[in-house]
């Protein structure tokens, strides 16, 4: 044997490496999340902000998760301990009890930290609950033609609310967790390009913290990304793979990308994948918050693209900076005719971020622009803006 048959893998050698990284990079799951250590977490906004937004950066070790720009990573929270402990103080249910979940034991301080959804309230919570009580109140709430007095009540409140205020004679631990649905992971938008940071993964998340009923109320998985997990400690992540919000596969493409607040975590992605392959196509960033001198995320880092050349342009929206509120959409409007002129050079469209009015507003302004500037009746706007659907160059990860 020669030293280059030694020291060359045949072809079936190959396929058995390619093989375990393959099965190494999917065996990872919600029923299976990978351990990431929290490298780094530093707050994007300035003092004085109303938002807490933060970056967080997590290591991966070499094959064990690969991800694309545009994918998301769910992470598998642990429920706060001060809403634990009030559930368990108000219930006066002993935290050593054995619970059963699938088949599974656990204790109910474990099952509450970190196997259920202890916070949400919902209509099928609130059945299941009077199925243990009775109460006559809850029964009239629950009747069909009461549903929007039910919406109003579920409306800020938190199953500890529910507790409370229909507390129960006695309640069991079994019966306690049987009302409640296992604590689902939550998906962020991943705001970095492996091929600018191998073996890590960026999130950028908007911590939710606010007041009502009483009660000091908190996200779940943005606290827990904030102050519940620290640096060198681990959270359990996988992998969501968004095969309908990637780059172009033609580097010399332009794209256009709408993402206001968090939602401007996939375009870093984007901006960094691009800058990493040298692609030539040309980026356009629009990007909105509340203030520019303390909510212009990752500032500093769009100016040094813009300097590069990376981003061809860049406009920003910060709609609490003047007596009339300014947004993405306005600012898009402001561009109508270069942005038509874009997607007339066939330029990928992107939006991410929320879902419930944001998007809407873009997709109206994005219609707008298209009848003016393309000088078209009403209906072959709507035909030009479902033909960038059809062909994938109108692309939106909203939430």
């Amino acid at each position: 044997m020669s030293l280059q048959e030694a020291t060359t893998p045949d072809s079936k050698t190959l396929n058995s490496v390619q093989d375990n990284k393959h099965s190494a990079q999917q065996k990872y799951s919600r029923k299976n999340p990978y351990p990431a250590e929290l490298l780094k977490r530093v707050k994007l906004n300035a003092e004085g902000s109303a938002k807490e937004t933060i970056h967080l950066e997590f290591k991966l070790e070499e094959a064990a998760l690969t991800y694309e720009a545009g994918d998301s990573l769910a992470v598998l929270a642990h429920n706060a301990d001060d809403v634990v402990q009030d559930i368990i103080t108000l219930t006066k249910l002993n935290s050593s009890s054995l619970v059963k979940i699938k088949g599974e034991s656990y204790t109910l301080l474990e099952s509450l930290t970190s196997k259920l959804d202890i916070t949400t309230l919902s209509l099928s919570v609130i059945k299941r609950y009077n199925e243990l009580i009775s109460d006559n109140q809850l029964e009239e709430l629950l009747k069909p033609e009461n549903k929007n007095d039910l919406q109003d009540y579920i409306s800020g409140r938190e199953i500890i609310d529910l507790l409370y205020e229909f507390p129960a004679e006695e309640l069991s631990a079994d019966a306690l967790i049987s009302i409640m649905r296992k604590l689902p992971s939550r998906l962020y938008s991943i705001a970095s390009s492996p091929k600018a940071h191998p073996q890590e993964v960026h999130l950028t998340v908007g911590v939710v913290r606010y007041h009502t009923h009483g009660r000091e109320r908190k996200g779940v998985c943005s606290t827990f990304l904030a102050e519940r997990i620290s640096k060198g400690s681990k959270a359990e992540v996988f992998v969501t793979t968004n095969k309908k919000f990637k780059l172009p596969v033609n580097n010399e493409t332009p794209i256009i990308m709408v993402g206001p607040g968090t939602g401007i975590a996939p375009f870093r992605a984007f901006i960094e994948e691009r800058k990493a392959t040298n692609a030539s196509g040309k980026n356009w960033l629009f990007f909105g918050d509340q203030h520019y001198s303390t909510d212009f995320l990752y500032q500093s880092e769009w100016q040094n693209y813009l300097n590069e050349g990376i981003l061809t342009k860049l406009d920003v929206a910060f709609s609490r900076d003047q007596k009339e509120k300014i947004y993405v959409q306005n600012r898009m409007l402001d561009n109508s005719r270069e942005l038509f002129a874009w997607l007339e050079k066939g330029a990928y469209f992107y939006v991410c971020g929320d879902a419930t009015r944001m998007a809407n507003d873009v997709d109206d302004a994005l219609h707008y622009i298209i009848e003016k500037e393309g000088g078209l009746e009403q209906e072959d706007a709507k035909a030009y803006v479902k033909k960038l659907k059809d062909e994938k160059r109108y692309l939106r990860d909203v939430y």
